[in-house]
């Protein structure tokens, strides 16, 4: 069982009016903002469930779209999220989708700069706290709570000893981690959620392991 720290249980400071439809909202937009790396060009966001019946009302539209900006759950231009994205050059598509999700409150985010684009599916369970549940496809993600580095890879022998090695050689500590493959043999993510910030250094180190494509941080807090 993982449980949710204090400042959960209390609550976030934020822009309202909902820890959950706003709050939480936010900082999964913030994940697939990580992500990307930069201000994307495009995003398409899906809402289910309570989302999607009532995000007008709550905002969830703006603090996602806030957070694809990078804003934090506090950021006095969540209102204005709509606006600023337009200035920032960033075209938006919000729908409702359709289906059974693992939380009533679900959006899956899809963002994309140039070629490259990213996905998040993930929930807000209360109190301004996230689990994500998908990331790029792949059935794997963190809690938000602690920084989080998500490596793409070949499903190969030894690929996953490494980057534990690569890791903990720069002296951090693996809370949790969780893969997820497309296969035997296939392609594959892998998150792993850790003590504190990885540095440039380690991301570049576990980035040029082999079968390893690349490395990304998410950090909410």
């Amino acid at each position: 069982m993982r449980f949710k720290d204090v400042f959960a249980i209390i609550g976030p400071v934020m822009v309202g009016p909902s820890s959950s439809h706003t709050a939480g909202a936010a900082r999964l937009g913030r994940a697939a903002r990580q992500l990307l790396g930069d201000v994307p060009e495009r995003a398409v966001v899906t809402l289910y469930g309570s989302f999607a019946e009532t995000f007008a009302g709550h905002g969830t539209d703006l603090a996602i779209v806030g957070g694809l900006l990078d804003f934090a759950a506090d950021d006095g231009r969540i209102p204005s999220a709509f606006a600023e994205a337009e200035q920032a050059g960033m075209g938006v598509t919000i729908r409702r989708g359709a289906g059974t999700k693992p939380h009533p409150n679900y959006a899956e985010i899809e963002a994309a700069r140039g070629v490259r684009t990213v996905s998040v599916g993930g929930a807000s369970v209360g109190g301004g706290t996230i689990e994500i549940h998908e990331i790029n496809g792949f059935k794997a993600g963190c809690s938000g709570h602690y920084p989080a580095i998500a490596v793409t890879h070949a499903d190969r022998v030894g690929v996953l000893a490494a980057i534990a090695q690569a890791i903990g050689g720069a002296g951090l500590n693996i809370g949790y981690l969780q893969t997820g493959r497309q296969g035997r043999g296939g392609a594959a993510l892998t998150v792993a959620e850790c003590d504190r910030m990885p540095d440039e250094a380690l991301l570049a180190a576990i980035a040029s392991l082999p079968h390893v494509a690349e490395a990304a941080v998410i950090h909410l807090n």
